[in-house]
Order: structure tokens, then C-alpha cells, then sequence
């Protein structure tokens, strides 16, 4: 009788150890998969506000040659103003996304040491309980 019970009690630890791991790794997985949410969405996002400026420089440019405006000294320098803070702009939402992106990726890596960790801790904790049921069951 005394084996079955130091058998379960051996069970139940291995699994609790086994199931910390499992769901480090599994937290990790859904930040991975977080990251590339953002990025898709990131992507998509910096796609609609391209198209968005592309229709702005569009109009601005028919609005200037059908008013007989030529496309030199300051309307020219406004457009080569505006492309400049458009790449500037651009540039900042790609390194705001990059941070997010290693957020992401270092929390994922933080979860699954947290979690290989704290099985790790499981099993030093009940080590002594764990010799003692193997003890039983060899005797």
C-alpha cells in the first residue's frame, strides 16, 4: 500500500514539474505570436497612412497644376518638406515597432526561465520527499 502512495505522491510531483514547464513554454509561444500580431498590424497600419499621404501629394500636386502653378522655388520646397517629415515619421513607427517587437520576444524568454525556474525549485523543495518515496518503493 505504501507503494502506491509513494508512487502517486512521485507522480503528482513530476507532473506539477512538468506542467510549470509547459505553460512557461506555452507563455511564451503567445508572446511570440503577439509580436507578430503587432508587426503585421504595424505593416498594415504604415501601408494605409502611405497610401494616405500618396492621395494627399496627388491632390496637392493636380491642385497646383491646374491653378498654373509650377512646381518650383517654394511649392517645391513644401513638397520636398513634407516627403522629409514623411520619412521621419516612417522611420520612428518602424523603431517604436522594433521596441515592441523585443518587449515581446525578452517577456517570452523571461516566462519560460520563470517557469524552468520554478519547476526546477519544485523539484529541490520535495527532493528530500522524493527520496524518501523512492526509498519505500525500492524496500
Amino acid at each position: 500500500m505504501s507503494y502506491v502512495i509513494a508512487a502517486i505522491a512521485i507522480t503528482g510531483q513530476v507532473v506539477s514539474t512538468f506542467a510549470t514547464v509547459e505553460a512557461g513554454k506555452a507563455q511564451q509561444e503567445a508572446l511570440e505570436r503577439r509580436a507578430e500580431e503587432e508587426k503585421f498590424a504595424a505593416q498594415t497600419e504604415e501601408l494605409k497612412r502611405q497610401e494616405e499621404l500618396n492621395a494627399i501629394q496627388a491632390a496637392n500636386i493636380v491642385a497646383l497644376s491646374t491653378s498654373g502653378i509650377k512646381a518650383e522655388g517654394t511649392p517645391s520646397s513644401i513638397a520636398l518638406e513634407t516627403s522629409k517629415l514623411i520619412g521621419e515619421s516612417t522611420g520612428v513607427n518602424i523603431a517604436n515597432l522594433s521596441n515592441r517587437l523585443r518587449r515581446f520576444e525578452m517577456e517570452g524568454k523571461q516566462a519560460r526561465s520563470s517557469a524552468n525556474l520554478q519547476a526546477a525549485s519544485l523539484l529541490l523543495k520535495d527532493a528530500r520527499q522524493i527520496g524518501s518515496d523512492i526509498t519505500a518503493l525500492m524496500s
